[in-house]
C-alpha cells in the first residue's frame, strides 16, 4: 500500500535546504516569500546561501540538515533549493526510520531524482517532482507551473495536456508515475535505488548532455530492464544538448524513440517538465492515467 504524506494546510511549516549545489541567499529568500504567500511558514536551513566548492556545504553538514528536516515532526514538506550534484554523496547515510512513520512531501527534480528513486523503491512513499526554489522567481511567480506546485501540495487533482508530437506512439496506460532526470536514473541503475519499472509510467528529462551520452545512458536503462515492461513513457525536455566535433546524427528525442520502438506502450514526447520554465509538478509513486492521442496527450492524477 502506498503511504501518501499528509497534504498541507495553512500555517504548516515548509523546510528549505540545499542537499547538493549552492544557491544564493537572495534567490532563496524570494522563493520563501512566495511559499509564505501561499499561507505557509517557511524555515530556511543553514545550507542556503552557503558555499563549499561546488556544493552548498560539506557532506556532513548537508547530511545533518536533511536528516533533521526528515525527522522534524513540525516540518510538513521540504522544497529543495536547487539541484546540481551531491545527493548521492549523502544518500546511504540517511536514516528514514522516522520519515517512514511520519512521511512528508519532498519536492524537487534534477539531482533530487536520486532521492525520489530511492524512497520510491525502498519505501513506496510518494514524492513530488517539481521546480525548486531556484525556479520560483519574479518572472515565474504567477505562471501555471509554479501554481501547479502550490496545487499539488494542497492535494488537488490535476490534468495536464500537451500537443501531439510526431514521434509519439498513441495509446492509453495507467500506473504509478516514476523517474526524473535520465543521468541520475542511469547513475542509480544497478544499485539498491534502482526502480522496478514494471507496469509503471516512466518520465525522463535531462540537460546539458552530449547526445552520444544520452544514447549510452538509454542503453544502460534498456540493458538493465528499465524499458521492457513499462505501462507508458513520458519524455520531458532535453535542454542544452551538446555535440562533439562530429555530430551524433540523432536528436535526443530520436535516440529515445529508436530505443523504445520495439515496444508497444504509449510514448509521449514534449511533455512540459524538466530543466525549463515549463515544469509541471508531478506526484511520483502515485497512480496516473496517460492518454497519447492524435491531437494531444493528457496525464491525469486524481
Amino acid at each position: 500500500m502506498v503511504k501518501i504524506p499528509p497534504y498541507l494546510k495553512k500555517g504548516d511549516l515548509i523546510g528549505v535546504m540545499c542537499p547538493s549545489s549552492k544557491m544564493e541567499l537572495q534567490a532563496a529568500e524570494y522563493a520563501a516569500g512566495v511559499l509564505s504567500s501561499w499561507g505557509y511558514r517557511v524555515h530556511l536551513g543553514i545550507t542556503v546561501g552557503t558555499s563549499f566548492h561546488n556544493f552548498s556545504a560539506p557532506d556532513e553538514l548537508r547530511l545533518e540538515e536533511l536528516q533533521d528536516m526528515l525527522d522534524d515532526p513540525e516540518i510538513k514538506a521540504v522544497v529543495f533549493g536547487r539541484g546540481g550534484y551531491g545527493m548521492v554523496c549523502i544518500l546511504d547515510k540517511l536514516d528514514f526510520t522516522r520519515f517512514r512513520k511520519h512521511p512528508k512531501w519532498l519536492c524537487g527534480y534534477s539531482d533530487v531524482t536520486t532521492l525520489h528513486a530511492h524512497i520510491h523503491e525502498r519505501y513506496g512513499i510518494p514524492t513530488i517532482h517539481s521546480m525548486m526554489c531556484s525556479g520560483i522567481t519574479p518572472e515565474t511567480i504567477d505562471n501555471e507551473y509554479v501554481n501547479s506546485l502550490a496545487a499539488v501540495l494542497k492535494g488537488k487533482s490535476y490534468r495536464y495536456t500537451t500537443p501531439s508530437h510526431t514521434l509519439n506512439r498513441e495509446g492509453s496506460a495507467s500506473g504509478l508515475l516514476v523517474g526524473g532526470n535520465l543521468s541520475l536514473l542511469a547513475n542509480v541503475s544497478g544499485s539498491k535505488s534502482q526502480i522496478d519499472t514494471k507496469d509503471k509510467i516512466l518520465v525522463l528529462e535531462d540537460i546539458g548532455e552530449y547526445r552520444y551520452n544520452i544514447d549510452r545512458m538509454m542503453y544502460n536503462l534498456k540493458r538493465a530492464g528499465w524499458l521492457d515492461k513499462l505501462a507508458g513513457l513520458v519524455v520531458g525536455s532535453f535542454t542544452d544538448g551538446k555535440e562533439t566535433t562530429t555530430p551524433f546524427g540523432q536528436t535526443e528525442y530520436e535516440i529515445i524513440h529508436n530505443m523504445v520502438k520495439e515496444y508497444d506502450y504509449p510514448v509521449c514526447f514534449g511533455f512540459p517538465c524538466g530543466h525549463q520554465p515549463e515544469n509541471y509538478a508531478l506526484k511520483l509513486g502515485v497512480k496516473h492515467d496517460l492518454k497519447v492521442g492524435e491531437l494531444r496527450s493528457t496525464l491525469v492524477c486524481k
